[in-house]
């Protein structure tokens, strides 16, 4: 298949992208706008291989969307691209309105107008896959029930709403248009490549500084953990076997309290990088507790039971092994990191910011 991931420079999309090259045969199209979270040095280990090629491009312009849909002609379109920080949604909410509701939008359009004007067979073939997040639903009461692909839409954020609004426009595309879609909605991701704004890299490099590692309130909040390439599997695995006009839960069937996490990393950090910051007897001493944010969410959890049944994909990390790999993976990748602290991942070719 030919495929255009729009936000492959991102965390999750460039997992996707990295997965795609390394472990199939399809061709892939990243489109990005690069903006402060897309990094190419996320996706450098395939960036040469001939199947995979890169696009600067907003997914807002209908125009260079058109263009690019036209030369590629691809057979199934993975949309990622999206602001997704809920903190930086909380204090600046028009940009996730812009990117998250009005770039789905002329996404949807451009798609709709190349699909229509594919021969039979590929039309048929045709997918517009939309990745979106377990936030739309709100949070949970209890400590047992669980987010279904069927749990009524609840947002409590600038940014789960705009992700909600984006779910509910695909959906209509599919009702009204027939436009080919699949949706699939996701627990927190944790891996390589993360940037370091999100809960568990900001951690682990906060603590190698030996700054403070700040817990929202008492750090109950409990999110379902889902290792970033265990998520890549499933989003292929949808686009190239979903049901269409289906949703599907991915959950990476760990939940775990933030605080919980933070502590977790602390541990595996005494046993990798014994050697602290001066004044650091013990990596968890850092721990402070700071103002809770506004609107938080106390309880995600996903039932993953669909897509396990009907696709056959289950996680193959556990919390556990997922947090040492990621843990391990940010002590050995130093450069990575401080190229994004700096900024300097941002530079282009002729030393400009990107």
């Amino acid at each position: 298949m030919r495929i255009l991931v729009t936000g492959g420079a991102g965390f999750i999309g460039s997992a996707v992208v990295r997965h795609l090259i390394q472990d199939t045969d399809h061709t892939v199209l990243n489109v990005d706008k690069l903006t402060y979270a897309g990094n190419l040095e996320s996706v450098a280990p395939v960036a040469d291989d001939p199947r995979y090629r890169f696009a600067r491009a907003d997914i807002c312009d209908a125009a260079t969307m058109r263009e690019l849909l036209e030369d590629f002609r691809p057979d199934a379109i993975m949309h990622l691209a999206a602001e997704s920080h809920v903190d930086r949604s909380i204090d600046g909410p028009a940009e996730f309105i812009h990117t998250n509701i009005f770039g789905t939008y002329t996404l949807l359009e451009v798609a709709r107008h190349y699909w229509l004007t594919l021969e039979p067979g590929r039309q048929a073939a045709f997918r517009f896959h939309h990745i979106s997040t377990d936030e739309v639903y709100g949070d949970l009461d209890g400590t047992t029930d669980l987010f279904l692909e069927t749990t009524p839409y609840a947002p409590s954020s600038p940014y789960s709403a705009s992700k909600a609004s984006s779910d509910h426009l695909v959906r209509a595309w599919h009702r009204t248009y027939g436009l080919p879609v699949l949706v699939t909605n996701c627990s927190n991701n944790y891996g390589p490549y993360h940037f370091p704004e999100k809960l568990i890299p900001h951690v682990i490099l906060n603590a190698l500084k030996g700054k403070a590692l700040p817990v929202y309130g008492k750090g109950d909040q409990i999110r379902d953990w889902l290792y970033v390439e265990d998520h890549a599997r499933a989003l292929v695995q949808v686009v190239t076997h979903g049901a269409v006009g289906e949703t599907y839960n991915i959950g990476g069937h760990n939940e775990k309290q933030n605080l919980d996490v933070v502590r977790s990393i602390c541990a595996i950090l005494e046993e990798l990088a014994p050697d602290k910051p001066q004044g650091v007897a013990h990596y968890a001493d850092l721990i402070t507790f700071v103002a809770d944010r506004p609107g938080h969410d106390k309880r995600y959890a996903i039932d993953a039971s669909k897509i396990a049944r009907e696709l056959s994909w289950r996680p193959q990390e556990t919390f556990e092994t997922g947090l040492r790999k990621t843990v391990a993976w940010y002590l050995e990748n130093t450069q990575w990191w401080d190229r994004v602290l700096s900024g300097d991942y941002r530079l282009d070719r002729i030393g400009n910011k990107a």
